[in-house]
């Protein structure tokens, strides 16, 4: 029954296909329409997308999304992913639409055939499936022996269709598999962003300790070894100096503990990562609009990339966009914790020109997740990025 159910899904999702290839087609042809061709592709990878995940229900397993390029619409259709969409599309429209048939068309055999042996006497002449005419009981029996051969065939063929067609829209939907040279290249060039990375934070964390912790500790020593001096010579002098160095140590502490803040949030543990963006926007100097989904606990690392993520994006929106409104969005899809931040200032952000955008690529990089950032001169600024968040 689930073969069967899946094939006749199947021949609803190919005519679904075959009008948007039409679609596509049309757009093509007709020079009038084609700025409207990035629309009617976003159609057709939004059915690619609702197949992934039929076909990878009924396969028990899940068809991975293939990457999108960001940036310009018509840009996107030439990417391999819509390529390889577009490839399924066409498939799907012919031979999606001919298997499916196969399934429909079984018990719609056996169901007429029959029908048509019990009416013929009120409709003598009547022909069957394989264009028999009806005219007495010997030919309705044959009738009889046709619905029968519909529904072994139906038995025989249509699990095996199933099956087979199933791995095969599997394989087109499917990004295409990396060469082991490609992935660990990859690999290797995320392995270096990574340890790039990290050597920024502990150069950071080192200056933060060095220039600032450090100087005020050393400033208290010398305030108490002067306090210490001064109780044996002028004990009224030595007030002033350990109330400095108790201001001192208090700057200290604030100092260490921005730091502490800086390698680990505490509001993460505290509050959990959807109480630390809240709090992140409540504090943001541009009013922004939180949309959180419904979040699992994330390991923490996961968490903390999404938080330093946020706060550098809006930290940016604040000091360069001239936005008056932001927006943030927060889910998880397909094993991954999603982060988009949309801005509605003036744009043409560029992440080499030292605005932090180069920063976040890279701690999302340290993941083996993606980055998209789209800046268009006149704008909106869209950073969207997806960390993989485990099993």
């Amino acid at each position: 029954m689930k073969e069967w159910k899946y094939l006749a899904g199947t021949m609803v999702v190919g005519f679904a296909a075959m009008l948007s290839a039409v679609l596509v087609l049309a757009c093509v042809v007709m020079i009038v329409t084609l700025p409207l061709l990035p629309r009617v592709a976003g159609l057709a990878r939004r059915l690619a997308t609702f197949e992934r995940g039929r076909t990878g229900r009924f396969l028990g397993t899940t068809i991975p999304q293939p990457p999108r390029e960001g940036g310009d619409p018509f840009v996107e259709l030439l990417s391999a992913s819509s390529r390889r969409d577009l490839g399924w599309l066409a498939m799907q429209a012919l031979l999606g639409t001919l298997v499916g048939s196969v399934a429909i068309g079984s018990p719609a055999g056996v169901v007429q055939n029959v029908v048509f042996a019990a009416i013929w006497p009120y409709f003598p002449g009547i022909t069957t499936t394989v264009d028999m005419p009806i005219r007495s009981w010997s030919d309705a029996g044959l009738a009889l022996l046709t619905a029968a051969a519909y529904g072994l065939l139906g038995l025989i063929f249509v699990p095996r269709l199933a099956r087979w067609y199933s791995r095969v829209s599997a394989a087109r939907l499917a990004p295409p598999s990396q060469s082991l040279v490609e992935r660990l290249a990859e690999v290797t060039a995320t392995r270096a962003a990574a340890l790039e990375a990290h050597g920024t934070e502990l150069r950071r964390i080192e200056r933060g300790l060095h220039d600032g912790t450090q100087n005020r500790l050393v400033a208290v020593v010398m305030h108490l070894g002067m306090a210490e001096r001064a109780l044996h010579r002028n004990p009224e002098a030595a007030l002033p100096l350990v109330l400095t160095a108790q201001n001192a140590a208090t700057d200290a502490l604030t100092e260490l503990r921005e730091v502490v803040r800086s390698i680990y949030p505490p509001v993460l543990a505290d509050r959990g990562l959807e109480g630390a963006v809240t709090s992140l926007a409540a504090h943001c100097a541009i009013p922004c609009t939180l949309g959180i989904g419904e979040l699992p606990r994330l390991p923490a690392a996961v968490e903390a990339a999404a938080y330093f993520v946020i706060a550098e994006a809006l930290t940016n929106a604040v000091k360069h966009s001239g936005a008056k409104q932001i927006t943030v969005g927060l889910w998880t899809q397909d094993r991954a914790l999603v982060v988009e931040i949309t801005d509605d200032g003036t744009g043409g952000a560029d992440e080499e020109q030292g605005s932090g955008l180069l920063g976040i690529r890279r701690r999302v990089d340290a993941f083996d997740g993606l980055t998209e950032i789209t800046s268009p001169h006149g704008g909106p600024t869209v950073v969207r990025v997806a960390i993989p968040a485990g099993a």
